[in-house]
């Protein structure tokens, strides 16, 4: 004998009914066959609704009737052979004359009794069964419909319908007996009846209970759940994608599972066959050729002891606390015995050492009852001061991690633990089960489902990659580009390197966005997200930066912000490495710039800027690795300004100087406001940028400096710029044509020298002929040459220098070296 268990979804409507028939056939072939099914999805919420509103005087209820009656008329017509539909109707119409007898009496009384809600909520199960006995017989197997209120005997006990095992399983075994002919039983779940012979349900998982009790009194040899899920998951797939089925589990981690959230089975309700250690198979109706699950006493052992992880919500905190309760036996008793005799269940306990606090967790539905009633008890105690009134806090979920023999699995709280604080996850309380299978964490609701993500990862995904969290300031022109760039190669990098990039975190200076789990890379995507953002102002962003610590956290300033800069020391506190392609930082006071670098090295974090000077060159790390092995540098001559490389190498006397100005910007190659190079401010910080990072303590003011244009051409807007240009052509003409004539080329250089034992910088227009390193450098290509004690040769770095595309790039690379 086996048993069948069918649950709504799989009876949801005709398709639903006829894969069941299927499967039931398949079954029948086997051995002989009880089924047991609820009712059609959705009809016992419907049934409650009718009692309600009949209860209301709400006349509505008989329209609700009647849609119900219409749906199972739209199965029958679709499962049920023509010749056997009247049958079926007939059946169909007997059990809906009975619900609306029973509505009627309530709507004519105005109350719905403990009782009648029964009788109507029943009606389900006799529904849906009847069309599936009826469907089976006209398949030709020797099925018998069983009425289940004439096997399974409950009595009222504390309001509650407890069912009379012994007679119940007498009954079921005198049915088998006494129908030998009969192949296939489909009986109803849910549904009983007591000693006066009326109607009574079984409460949550009543049909599960049905098909258990089924299972034993027939001495089944196994009990098949089928239900719209693969089985039961390591987590509720709905929250973790990566979810995977676990292929077997014992009963105890099962119900262990199932007490904390997992929805596929109910702990009571599987009880009776867990008592007499039937085997339970979890089966999906729509993918029957999936392993499923199977539950079983001793499962066959894996590597792995633990097996998933459930929530439940809607939990309250309550806290006793008091001096008084120090060495004075008897508090936890009678906090206990108050809260077991107002029926209050504690799900959970947890008590400090020193005794002095105790923190237990109930269903939030409870907690004002019990705040009542604990008050009540303890009155004297808190009267004297002794105790403090009890403490209720709402808005709470456990997240439980479960398996067999878990305390054997050295350091799990741990790493569960780690996984939530690399997150930010704060947790209330922790306890580890006396069963050994479980460890309780409570933490806020709103913690949940990423907590279970996190955990999942840890314990179930075996991820070959580190993940690094991103937190990127700026939206602009090199924001935007650095987000394409990401979005091109994150899964490049994470295959090369084993390193996962996430965006989590984006600013402009009106709104950020936050997202742990990660921003989609999808400029435009992003770009709504921004609108519809959080506030920015008064440092919100950063506000919210402070209290995430996440592990393995980017801080990457894209904007050219005074204030932003202020931010670093901050965030290095709170764990976050730096990457900027801001030049403020780290060209304002040398006192400011030597500060940022020590409080980087203090805090453990990274620094890198390596864009502030060559774009995507590795001029920097080429100097640090000079300076850091103890070479000196004797002399440095740079072409420091792609935009001012670009704009001298063009021109050549045929197109005006100021068209080769507009052309640049147009390219992207300067700023919006090509003032902003042109007035070679960008060069001078970059040339005390780089003469700090040679170990010379420079200065703004230090530096030998001569603007490419002199500072008339400053004043006014940006038009008055342009026409300046426009009025000065023949003198830009003349001097290309005096350099040329002499073999030489005009470029904006910038030269650090050690002479007569001390180094001087300098910065301006300079012509060069054929024998100068920098004579073949153009276009907006940046470059350096750097000759140092060691090296023989000079050493020489060329390319790209402008751009946003290449600024871009450089900061994906000082990412992936501050990882």
């Amino acid at each position: 004998m086996q048993v069948l268990k069918f649950g709504g979804s799989s009876v949801a409507n005709a398709s639903a009914m006829n894969q069941c028939v299927s499967l039931i056939a398949k079954a029948v072939d086997k051995d002989r066959t009880i089924v047991v099914a609820s009712a059609i999805q959705g009809c016992t919420d419907t049934l409650i609704q009718i009692g309600k509103k009949a209860s209301q005087k709400d006349e509505s209820y008989k329209d609700m009737i009647e849609d119900l009656r219409q749906r199972h008329l739209d199965i029958i017509d679709e499962v049920i052979p023509s010749e056997k539909q009247e049958e079926s109707r007939a059946s169909l119409d007997e059990t809906f004359s009975y619900l609306s007898g029973i509505a009627q009496g309530v709507y004519l009384l105005g109350e719905l009794s403990f009782t009648s809600l029964d009788a109507i909520m029943g009606c389900g199960e006799l529904l849906s069964t009847r069309i599936l006995a009826t469907r089976m017989t006209s398949k030709g197997i020797a099925t018998k419909w069983v009425d289940s209120r004439q096997i399974i005997k409950t009595e009222n006990v504390k309001g509650a319908n407890v069912v009379l095992t012994d007679e119940t399983y007498s009954r079921i075994e005198k049915l088998i007996e006494d129908n030998p002919s009969k192949q296939l039983f489909v009986a109803p779940g849910f549904i009983g009846s007591d000693d006066k012979g009326r109607m009574t349900t079984l409460g949550r998982g009543g049909s599960d209970y049905s098909a258990s009790l089924y299972a034993v009194g027939s001495k089944a040899r196994a009990l098949e759940t089928w239900k719209d899920v693969p089985g039961i998951m390591t987590a509720n797939p709905a929250i973790v994608r990566a979810a995977q089925t676990i292929p077997y589990i014992s009963y105890r981690a099962a119900q262990e599972l199932s007490h904390f959230g997992a929805k596929v089975i109910y702990p009571p309700t599987i009880q009776p066959v867990v008592a007499e250690r039937i085997p339970i198979y979890v089966k999906c109706t729509f993918d029957p050729s999936a392993p499923g699950t199977i539950i079983e006493q001793n499962p066959p052992r894996s590597k792995n002891k633990l097996v998933g992880i459930s929530n439940s919500d809607k939990i309250a905190l309550l806290s006793l606390e008091g001096s008084g309760m120090v060495g004075v036996p008897g508090f936890s008793s009678r906090l206990f015995k108050t809260l077991s005799d107002n029926n209050i269940s504690i799900i959970l306990i947890t008590q400090a050492s020193s005794v002095n606090t105790m923190c237990v967790a109930v269903a939030e539905k409870d907690a004002a009852k019990a705040k009542a009633a604990t008050d009540e008890c303890f009155a004297y105690e808190i009267s004297l001061g002794k105790l403090h009134p009890l403490k209720v806090e709402k808005g709470y979920s456990i997240v439980c991690l479960v398996g067999d023999d878990i305390l054997s699995l050295r350091g799990t709280t741990g790493r569960m633990l780690n996984a939530l604080g690399r997150r930010s996850i704060g947790v209330r309380a922790v306890a580890q089960g006396s069963s050994e299978r479980n460890i309780s964490i409570i933490l806020d609701s709103k913690d949940v489902e990423p907590a279970i993500r996190y955990i999942h990862s840890e314990f179930f995904e075996k991820s070959q990659y580190k993940e690094v969290n991103l937190f990127v300031t700026g939206y602009g022109t090199v924001g935007k580009a650095f987000i394409e760039i990401l979005s091109q190669n994150r899964d490049i990098i994470a295959g090369r390197t084993g390193i996962r990039l996430h965006l989590a975190g984006l600013s402009n200076s009106r709104k950020y966005i936050i997202d742990t789990e990660g921003i989609p890379l999808d400029v435009e995507k992003i770009g709504e997200l921004l609108e519809n953002g959080q506030n920015a102002a008064d440092d919100a962003y950063f506000e919210t930066l402070a209290h995430l610590s996440l592990q393995n956290s980017i801080f990457v300033d894209c904007t050219a912000s005074t204030d932003t800069a202020y931010k670093y020391k901050n965030l290095f506190k709170q764990g976050y490495s730096v990457v900027g392609c801001n030049k403020i930082p780290f060209s304002s006071r040398f006192e400011q710039y030597a500060d940022l670098k020590s409080s980087a090295v203090k805090e453990g974090v990274s620094l890198r800027y390596e864009t502030t000077v060559g774009a995507a060159l590795p001029i920097l790390e080429t100097i640090a690795r000079c300076v850091n092995s103890g070479d000196e540098i004797f002399k440095m001559e740079a072409i420091l300004s792609g935009t001012l490389n670009y704009i001298y190498s063009t021109y050549d006397g045929t197109v005006p100087f100021v068209d080769i100005v507009r052309k640049a910007k147009d390219a992207g190659y300067s700023e919006p406001d090509p003032r902003l190079d042109l007035c070679g401010k960008d060069v001078l910080r970059k040339m005390v940028i780089l003469s700090r990072e040679a170990g010379v303590p420079m200065e703004e003011k230090g530096i030998d400096f001569k603007a490419p244009l002199p500072p008339r051409f400053f004043k006014g807007e940006i038009e008055d710029f342009y026409k300046m240009l426009e009025d000065n052509e023949s003198k830009f003409a003349e001097e290309y044509a005096d350099a040329k004539e002499k073999g030489l080329k005009r470029r904006y250089i910038a030269t650090l020298v050690y002479d007569e034992g001390a180094y001087k910088v300098s910065i301006g227009l300079k012509e060069i002929g054929p024998d100068h390193p920098l004579f073949t450098i153009d276009g907006t290509d940046n470059a350096a040459i750097i000759t140092t004690e060691y090296h023989t040769s000079p050493i020489v770095i060329k390319g790209a220098g402008a751009g946003a595309q290449t600024t871009a790039s450089g900061v994906l690379n000082d990412i992936m070296l501050s990882v």
